[in-house]
């Protein structure tokens, strides 16, 4: 089993990618494999409603690096998507992605490309629009048919500056419970497909 995270962060190894890294602890202990994609220094183009994706299984523009990403999403079991919170959502990089993403899925829907899998968010906030965040990433989700993790608490943690969120004692633990909670999920719907 792997689990694929997108970390849509204008910085590589800041906040988010700690978090993220975090939940893989929990991950890692249980046999699954785990994956970051960073998009820092990097654009994703948004999509261009051209609906040449139609029966392709991708997006067909080839500028950035999405098809490789969404190759990724497709081959992995879970996904995790991090992002901090930018004017009280997500990165534009995600919202980008997530929309192209989105399209590519529902002109394919015959496909099941995403149907079924493992869906978990995380954001590391400075001080408020945590939740409307989550709430973006966790929308993608569920548009696509996949099965949202939760944990013990939403899953932000807060800090403004790279590896402030390592001090904030309870959203490192909220992010272990996703991690292990993901692990639960995974392994039982493991369990199911092959009884």
């Amino acid at each position: 089993m792997k689990v694929l995270a997108i970390n849509s962060s204008a910085r590589k190894d800041g906040n988010t990618a700690l978090l993220i890294g975090t939940v893989f602890e929990e991950l890692n202990k249980e046999g699954i494999e785990t994956e970051m994609v960073q998009l820092a220094g990097k654009v994703i183009e948004p999509c261009k409603a051209c609906w040449a994706c139609g029966g392709k299984k991708n997006c067909v523009h080839k500028k950035d690096l999405f098809q490789e990403i969404y190759e990724k999403m497709i081959q992995a079991d879970g996904i995790l998507l991090g992002s901090p919170v930018y004017t009280a959502n997500i990165s534009a990089n995600m919202q980008a992605f997530l929309e192209r993403a989105s399209v590519v899925a529902d002109m394919n829907r015959h496909e099941n490309m995403l149907q079924h899998k493992v869906g978990a968010a995380v954001t590391a906030a400075r001080r408020g629009g945590a939740l409307h965040t989550l709430d973006a990433m966790n929308h993608f989700f569920m548009l696509q048919d996949m099965f949202i993790v939760g944990a013990s608490y939403w899953p932000m943690a807060y800090g403004r500056m790279p590896g402030k969120v390592l001090g904030d004692q309870e959203g490192l633990e909220t992010m272990r419970s996703l991690g292990q909670n993901m692990a639960y999920l995974l392994k039982a719907l493991e369990e199911w497909r092959n009884r």
